[in-house]
């Protein structure tokens, strides 16, 4: 039984040009929805939204690939940079924003031959997940992953549960046979609000109270996580 909770939806997406639907049938109850008719993806593209310098992965093969793979709309076909996981077919990425998203849906471009994931699990506003605990979470939304097609394909998210967004955690559990993943193109449509500092907040900042800021001496100036 699945941990998600976002589930179930027919399976069906658009190729370019074609205007027919194509229907998968997995016989399991993930989303499969996607779209290959991507152009209008463009107008609400959240690249420029993406805190590039924040963004984690674990289980990359080189590290600080995963930034690599977010890319201007005119770079979304390169195949290089590209990011691939390291020990085996696992990754979780980290993805924070600089604003509060209402997240419409995922783009995605797997790599070749069994590296392209088959899984994706979602989760949002979650900063501490690892290979240890990403199991035994509830996830926001998972979906069944189509195997390369030469191109980025569109997954859309049910925009209800996706409301609030600060950051996401990206888990893919397995790909299509390849003894690691690759992915060469991820990135996001939705709509983004600039979060707003409280002023209560902002007033207490500016008068901090010393006894907060105390610090015995050899006590450890915060806590460790992943990310």
């Amino acid at each position: 039984m699945s941990n998600c909770q976002g589930e179930a939806g027919q399976s069906d997406y658009h190729p370019a040009g074609d205007g027919h639907h194509h229907h998968h049938g997995h016989g399991h109850g993930h989303d499969h929805d996607h779209d290959h008719d991507i152009e209008p993806a463009l107008k609400d593209s959240l690249y420029g939204k993406i805190d590039l310098d924040r963004v984690r992965c674990l289980n990359e093969h080189s590290a600080g690939a995963a930034q690599s793979i977010f890319k201007p709309w005119d770079k979304r076909k390169d195949r290089e940079p590209y990011l691939e996981s390291d020990c085996d077919e696992q990754l979780i990425l980290f993805v924070p924003f600089t604003g509060m998203v209402k997240l419409k849906s995922i783009l995605l471009w797997g790599g070749p031959e069994g590296k392209a994931p088959a899984k994706l699990k979602v989760f949002i506003n979650t900063e501490d997940m690892d290979f240890d605990n990403v199991e035994g979470r509830k996830c926001t939304q998972e979906w069944d992953l189509v195997e390369d097609q030469g191109d980025l394909i569109e997954y859309h998210t049910r925009v209800a549960k996706f409301n609030n967004v600060r950051s996401l955690t990206l888990f893919i559990p397995e790909n299509y046979g390849d003894d690691v993943t690759r992915l060469q193109y991820l990135g996001f449509t939705g709509e983004w609000t600039e979060l707003r500092e409280d002023p209560l907040i902002t007033i207490y900042e500016l008068k901090p109270n010393l006894a907060d800021h105390k610090t015995p001496a050899g006590e450890n100036l915060g806590h460790q996580n992943i990310f």
